[in-house]
């Protein structure tokens, strides 16, 4: 049954109760069909309002159906009683009505309702979500394969054959029963390396300093099994590096530095290594960038220094130092070198930049050291040096370094720099301790440069001219 068939049979009984329509004239008629129709969109009930009609005139001739008056009029009278009650209810449904359709009207042509109710009827073949706003990018699924060139696993894969791990064996003396003594070489520790380069009959690995130090013998373990014994290059304990030298009959691949430079924090990054060991060779954990160019104060055997480092969340255990810090290229953009390892600390590894790293190599491989300026002095930090040999200073000197002795023939001497004098700057670098000297030394001067250091002598602030030598 339709809804108009309903509206029409409502019609036809609200109608059988209606008084007869021609004792009004034409204008009453056609208010009556008015509300008639409004009752055939939903209207419960007809109903005259009472204000709408003409007074009769007292004068006015009956009509034949006067019979029939009083009972109408007592309709009409309970009808405006009931419309009293009625109209606040029908007043807010009708404001109720106006402010949806305003809502409506103003909202849905903002959303995508329509766009989904138009396609609700279609079938989706897969996820691809167009987007009619230009500012915003279209969002599609791409298809993935288990294998292709863009595939983190091969890039691992590749990378992992340049990857070694490398045995410190240090030699233990030991006593026999029969008393004598006997030497023999004991596993001292096990780190990483990464093959970077292949020239004939020899490769080259670079790895941490700390991994091949005190070492009597390293033993190598390639990607295919093999274990060589590998040679010292040379090591650079300030910047712990190391480039050793193996055989390259075994070799499969070399790594490729990338540029360190262009990392930013958020970027992805991969450590390949063997933490805790050959064991666990060459395994890979992902990570970010947490931070670039971060400064850190490291005790090495040459001195503290400050290393300038790549901070990231990557895994990074003992026995990952000296393994690789990749892109999703497969470029190496670091050397992995420490962690802090606190309690309640993680996710806290640092590499050495490839930038940092390349020169040291380069002269490893060509001088089998870093050579660096030398000014010949011993270096104690002011705040570590007892009160009463820098009493003479202002009291506004706080920071330097002092200069405990200084070595016959060498640059600080021809220079004419003296035991207790307290270096405070170098070409207008401030110096505050060590660190900074050496820092300023190894990274902003070189071999033959004349250097303008301020000291203190004797309580007065004097500048000494020094030709820095080797």
């Amino acid at each position: 049954m339709s809804y108009k068939d309903e509206f029409e049979r409502e019609y036809d009984k609200t109608n059988e109760h209606k008084v007869d329509e021609t004792t009004y004239d034409h204008d009453r008629k056609s208010e009556y069909e008015t509300v008639i129709q409004d009752n055939r969109e939903g209207e419960s009930k007809s109903e005259f309002v009472p204000n709408e009609l003409e007074p009769r005139r007292l004068d006015e001739p009956e009509i034949e159906e006067s019979l029939e008056q009083p009972t109408n009029r007592v309709e009409f009278k309970n009808s405006a009683k009931k419309k009293k009650r009625n109209i606040k209810g029908f007043t807010s449904m009708v404001a109720a009505g106006v402010i949806g359709s305003v809502l409506t009207l103003t909202v849905l042509p903002y959303t995508d309702y329509m766009e989904n109710f138009s396609n609700a009827g279609s079938q989706s073949t897969g996820i691809s979500v167009k987007n009619t706003n230009p500012e915003v990018n279209t969002v599609t699924a791409q298809p993935t394969s288990a294998k292709s060139s863009a595939s983190i696993a091969d890039t691992v894969e590749h990378l992992s054959k340049t990857i070694v791990g490398i045995v410190n064996y240090q030699q233990r003396q030991s006593r026999s029963l029969y008393g004598s003594n006997n030497s023999q070489d004991v596993e001292s520790g096990t780190g990483s390396g990464v093959i970077f380069q292949k020239n004939n009959d020899t490769a080259y690995i670079v790895t941490n300093n700390h991994v091949v130090e005190g070492a009597t013998k390293l033993e190598v373990s390639l990607y295919n099994g093999e274990k060589v014994n590998a040679e010292v290059v040379g090591t650079d304990a300030l910047t712990d590096l190391a480039v050793l030298k193996i055989d390259s009959k075994n070799v499969e691949a070399t790594a490729q530095f990338g540029d360190s430079s262009t990392l930013r924090p958020g970027d992805e990054v991969y450590a390949i290594g063997n933490p805790l060991g050959l064991e666990f060779s060459r395994t890979v954990t992902q990570g970010i960038v947490s931070a670039v160019n971060r400064s850190i104060d490291v005790t090495t055997s040459a001195g503290t220094w400050e290393t300038t480092v790549i901070q990231t969340d990557a895994a990074i255990n003992p026995g990952n130092s000296g393994g690789a810090l990749i892109n999703p290229e497969g470029l190496v953009v670091g050397i992995n070198s420490l962690k802090i390892a606190d309690s309640g600390v993680e996710g806290l590894g640092f590499a050495i930049p490839s930038n940092d790293l390349i020169p040291i190599v380069n002269q490893l491989i060509n001088n089998g050291k870093v050579q660096r300026p030398y000014l010949g002095i011993g270096l104690a930090d002011l705040s570590e040096v007892p009160q009463l040999y820098w009493e003479n200073l202002p009291d506004s000197v706080k920071e330097g370094v002092m200069i405990t002795a200084v070595e016959p023939n060498s640059a600080a001497a021809n220079g004419g720099l003296r035991a207790q004098d307290v270096i405070v700057s170098m070409n207008g670098n401030k110096i505050a301790n060590a660190s900074d000297l050496r820092k300023f030394l190894y990274s902003d001067v070189k071999i033959g440069d004349e250097v303008k250091v301020e000291v203190y002598r004797d309580g007065k602030l004097t500048t000494v001219n020094v030709k820095l030598a080797k």
